[in-house]
């Protein structure tokens, strides 16, 4: 099981109402959404939360974990950039808030045959949604392998470095291009294991797998979306609660939360970025890059 990070933070920031309307848009396998919607129970109102996730097989599990709470939760696979979409077939215009876990749900990553893991082999794929095309996305995504041995050197630095922060990107590029094909995750990370040292705790391919990641599911892409309709979706006093686990995801969301406040059009609830405790990075190790940003609209 994915152990939800910051979920007491998470759920104070959101200051839920009884009959407000919520969307968690990155359910996965619904820690988030069941502390929410269980509040929402509690409180005994009207109140309802939206469950989205563009990844089909985290909604069925997250289905089956939440049914003792399903009354209060619609689900949807959806992406961010459809959000209108979704809040259009509910029939409303505007949440009372709005929650988004940028990290990749444990699941995702232990499970071998998803693609993301540096550890379990299996084969490069690393799309989130595997239905082909992605809930939402108008284009038949391609996979890590796709990139990996089809892009030419130069494109292959040029993402390594922009969305991997890799400054190594260009030696990483020309060792997979001269290795070419490359099938399976064990066989690129064991590749560029060998192509630059290793000067952290860190994988050598941490970075590399990150920009792949983000590149096959646009989610540099989508969370500009999301960030730039935030106004549109959430209705005055309503919040918005982010986390995020990669500085090129929160400096994003700093920029974009201290825009809309310098705007008056959002007031900042926390100063300073908000982390986990130290108890909870020591009980879900997975927490300790988490940094969680909160706003409420005005």
């Amino acid at each position: 099981m994915h152990t939800p990070v910051m979920l007491r933070e998470c759920v104070e920031y959101l200051s839920i109402r009884p009959n407000g309307v919520y969307a968690d848009l990155t359910c996965g396998l619904g820690g988030h959404s069941g502390a929410i919607a269980r509040q929402l129970k509690s409180l005994g109102g009207v109140g309802r939360l939206i469950a989205c996730d563009r990844d089909a097989e985290s909604l069925e599990m997250a289905k089956a974990n939440l049914a003792d709470c399903a009354d209060k939760i619609h689900f949807h696979q959806s992406v961010f950039s459809r959000v209108g979409d979704v809040l259009a077939a509910e029939g409303i215009s505007q949440l009372d808030g709005l929650l988004a876990d940028l990290g990749v749900s444990k699941y995702q990553l232990t499970d071998g045959g998803r693609g993301f893991s540096l550890m379990a082999d299996g084969p490069l794929d690393m799309r989130m949604s595997r239905t082909g095309v992605s809930a939402g996305l108008s284009h038949i995504q391609r996979t890590a392998a796709d990139i990996v041995n089809y892009e030419s050197e130069k494109e292959l630095a040029d993402l390594i470095f922009r969305k991997g922060e890799e400054r190594r990107s260009r030696k990483i590029a020309r060792a997979i291009v001269r290795a070419r094909p490359i099938t399976t995750t064990g066989q690129l990370a064991k590749l560029i294991e060998g192509a630059v040292p290793r000067t952290s705790k860190l994988h050598p391919a941490t970075q590399t797998f990150m920009a792949l990641r983000l590149e096959v599911n646009q989610e540099m892409e989508e969370l500009d979306s999301l960030l730039a309709s935030l106004a549109r979706w959430v209705k005055p006093n309503g919040r918005v609660v982010m986390l995020t686990f990669m500085s090129i995801e929160d400096r994003k969301v700093k920029q974009s939360f201290q825009a809309l406040a310098k705007e008056g059009r959002a007031t900042l609830l926390n100063r300073h970025v908000v982390k986990p405790t130290e108890e909870e990075t020591r009980e879900n190790p997975a927490a300790r890059s988490a940094k969680l940003r909160a706003i409420e609209m005005n």
